[in-house]
């Protein structure tokens, strides 16, 4: 349950992470806190690895041995609740659904932001991938440094 003022707490956050050496290779972080009734995420996995079962307001749960990270379930989830990590070096990568304009490009540093809506560091922008397969969802890649790995959640451009 997300706290009354509106975000998760660093534990929430913490426990949807998998062990941090698990994510030398990209992993989903399905950042889901309370039951309702949604299942874009499991039914777009192409790997079965979120399962939200038979009761359709549960809590998806990720199996981190068969996720492979491919980003499927980011621009699937109309939550906007999930996104994909991966540790390399002292950055981390992240895959993440943004929605807003204008679309960042590829090589620019905008501000990285945590889920109170402060900004925590610079985040470079790595990718941008929008097309029809997308659903108008813009995934864009970012890397900030390791230590920010459960603070980061966005991006916001500098003014």
């Amino acid at each position: 349950m997300i706290k009354a003022d509106g975000y998760a707490s660093l534990e929430q956050v913490i426990s949807k992470f998998p062990r941090e050496e698990v994510l030398i290779k990209p992993k989903a972080i399905i950042e889901c806190y309370q039951e309702i009734p949604c299942n874009p995420c499991e039914t777009s996995c192409p790997f079965n690895a979120i399962v939200i079962g038979e009761d359709i307001n549960s809590i998806p749960q990720i199996d981190f041995d068969k996720c492979t990270g491919c980003g499927m379930c980011v621009f699937s989830c109309p939550g906007l609740a999930i996104m994909v990590a991966q540790v390399k070096g002292d950055n981390v990568w992240y895959k993440i659904p943004y929605e807003l304009l204008p679309i960042p490009k590829v090589g620019e540093i905008w501000n990285a932001v945590n889920r109170k809506g402060e900004v925590i560091c610079e985040a470079r922008i790595e990718g941008v991938l929008r097309n029809k397969s997308t659903d108008r969802t813009t995934v864009i890649t970012v890397s900030v440094p390791k230590k920010h790995l459960y603070e980061f959640v966005t991006v916001r451009k500098p003014l």
